[in-house]
């Protein structure tokens, strides 16, 4: 029997995370589950010569992280006063995709819900897809969901 516990939702705050915290809490809530929201702070690099220094990077991240864990905790309330169990955590240091697989491992995450921009041709070569690396690694299933608007557009035989 498939029993789902543990939903870990990557959020960037983008509307494409929020879009698939929505999938997440609906299914939360029908089935008891237990959100986990994570965000990543990705590693800051610049170049020496763009004059920011070290300290000044370090402010920054502290900056981002706190940030993110306001955001996260309006969030957490909104979901909590609709009954929904939810946590989350806040990770800095890594590439995004290995956080979140690195999660769900050690936190028995049963799915991970994670948006998708629909990138293709050059803009994927050049961002890449944390989803896409997610879908490739994760030790769990992954619900990746895409905006309506976006499914809309390749229906229409349109490009992002």
């Amino acid at each position: 029997m498939i029993r789902i516990q543990r939903i870990l939702v990557p959020i960037d705050f983008s509307e494409h995370s929020q879009y698939a915290l929505q999938y997440a809490a609906e299914i939360a809530q029908q089935l008891g589950a237990k959100l986990t929201l994570l965000h990543i702070v990705e590693p800051i690099a610049y170049p020496a010569d763009w004059g920011f220094s070290q300290v000044g990077l370090v402010d920054l991240e502290k900056e981002l992280i706190d940030t993110a864990t306001s955001e996260l905790e309006k969030i957490t309330q909104e979901l909590r006063a609709k009954g929904i169990q939810v946590d989350f955590e806040v990770h800095s240091g890594a590439r995004a995709s290995d956080e979140i697989v690195q999660f769900a491992k050690e936190h028995n995450v049963d799915i991970i819900s994670i948006g998708t921009h629909g990138r293709s041709g050059l803009e994927h070569f050049l961002f890449g897809s944390t989803t896409e690396r997610v879908l490739r690694k994760a030790p769990c299933p992954v619900l990746a969901v895409r905006l309506p608007e976006y499914l809309n557009k390749e229906n229409a035989g349109e490009s992002d």
